[in-house]
């Protein structure tokens, strides 16, 4: 029987989001021979290579403290010293980036102090670089973990020995290792040097190997991250993150690294306001190359509308992605009904009013801290006519029977999520191709006699 006081309560299930340690553990492995620790159990380790795995397709190694009970009692120091000489011995990495767990993070252990403990034991200069981030999945998202270890990277290494140098420090948040050498790509046709962070376009999508790499050739060498306090400018990307202590922010504050925040360069408004940006700081104009590409979307725009206008999406997960993919959907003229997210840093509605026209009007839905469940219930209420987001959502896709276009991370069950180009013109073509072409195949299947011409 129901008291006045009472609250209905439902556990998570299906959470959309990631721990944050995965997050961390990304970040580590976007930077040149180094190895990620998580301090905490053997499963949290395990989890988070089974996602990342089965995502890229590419092996991924990420040691742990290894808790058991006794150390969940008494502390886990002396399992994190031992990992550190095991990692040390086996992989003799230039940094190791310690993410802690839940676990470790409610019994409280101090790890910076454990850390600088090891450091004095051993001799700094006979250790690598250490870098470690506060990670408990509790208080946060993968989104939380990624840039935590981003920006605490950068506190712990970023130097300014001079006057400011050449290169741009570019944060891009967790895009697609396509995205990242499309953004390499494009910083190198405006003649500019940038030091990306972080960088697994290659640490996690290389070539095939003939003996197995323990650490896998790229990423961001330590040396480009010291000099990131001597950076011409900074760009950093997501709207979200433009309202949070940023490693661009610390650079800005402690350095006087001027900061350019944009949001995901996802369509046409949102990539120009990126290459205005670049452009601005390279003293350059923008290459032939791209308003080439620039018009060639404009003109598949016109030729698509009459498919895709006034279809219904419901998209999800990380807060930013959202942000990036409504500005583009709004901006060919699919209404995306439902925005929803597992972050909750309470600006999505905010910030996605900003990209959006007509936003009030629209009747758009938006959720934050959200699970599946709710994102399911919310949706059958809105007629969406496809679903965009990560694998996560396929069950609930698959229930209303509506397509499921894949973007983000995590995808499991398709090949390629590692390919996908989110960002640009280029990558907008792709998208509006993709977006265009689930719509048309939709209709077509659903048609009582088929049609094989438009």
């Amino acid at each position: 029987m129901k008291t006045e006081n009472h609250t209905d309560y439902r556990a998570t299930s299906n959470a959309c989001k990631l721990c944050s340690p995965l997050g961390a553990s990304l970040v580590f492995r976007g930077i040149e021979n180094s190895v990620p620790l998580l301090h905490g159990s053997q499963g949290c380790s395990t989890y988070i290579r089974r996602y990342l795995i089965s995502h890229f397709n590419e092996p991924v190694d990420i040691a742990s403290s290894n808790f058991t009970e006794e150390t969940a009692v008494f502390g886990g120091g002396a399992n994190l010293k031992l990992a550190m000489d095991n990692i040390i011995r086996q992989y003799h990495p230039e940094l190791i980036g310690v993410a802690t767990t839940c676990l470790s993070e409610t019994i409280g252990d101090d790890v910076p102090m454990i850390l600088r403990n090891y450091s004095g034991e051993n001799g700094e200069d006979a250790a690598p670089a250490v870098v470690s981030v506060s990670t408990p999945s509790y208080s946060g998202t993968h989104m939380d973990g990624f840039h935590g270890a981003v920006k605490a990277t950068v506190a712990a290494m970023a130097q300014k020995k001079g006057k400011a140098g050449e290169h741009i420090n570019l944060f891009p948040g967790m895009l697609s290792p396509a995205d990242y050498r499309h953004l390499k790509e494009i910083f190198e046709d405006f003649g500019a040097k940038i030091h990306l962070l972080p960088d697994y376009s290659e640490t996690l999508e290389g070539g095939l190997w003939s003996e197995y790499q323990k650490i896998p050739p790229g990423g961001t060498p330590v040396k480009q991250i010291t000099a990131m306090g001597d950076a011409l400018a900074t760009v950093e990307m997501g709207r979200i993150l433009a309202e949070t202590e940023s490693a661009g922010k610390l650079l800005e504050d402690r350095f006087r690294v001027p900061c350019f925040r944009v949001g995901i360069p996802m369509g046409i408004k949102e990539t120009d306001t990126f290459f205005d940006a670049v452009s601005t700081i390279t003293k350059r104009k923008v290459p032939e190359k791209y308003l080439k590409e620039r018009a060639r979307l404009i003109d598949a725009y016109v030729d698509g509308h009459k498919y895709i206008f006034e279809a219904r999406a419901v998209i999800y997960g990380e807060e930013d992605l959202v942000v990036g993919l409504a500005s583009f959907l709004s901006e060919i003229g699919v209404v995306p009904v439902l925005c929803a997210s597992g972050g909750k840093s309470g600006y999505l509605n905010a910030k996605l009013a900003q990209v959006i026209d007509d936003f009030e009007t629209k009747g758009i839905q938006v959720m934050d801290g959200a699970d599946f469940v709710e994102i399911g219930e919310a949706a059958k209420k809105l007629s969406p006519d496809f679903f965009m987001g990560n694998s996560k959502g396929y069950k609930t896709a698959r229930e209303m029977n509506k397509p499921l276009i894949r973007i983000g991370f995590p995808i499991h069950d398709r090949m390629g999520g590692g390919r996908i180009v989110h960002i640009g013109y280029r990558g907008a073509q792709q998208l509006f191709d993709t977006i265009s072409n689930t719509v048309i195949a939709s209709r077509q299947d659903a048609s009582p006699v088929g049609y094989t011409y438009m």
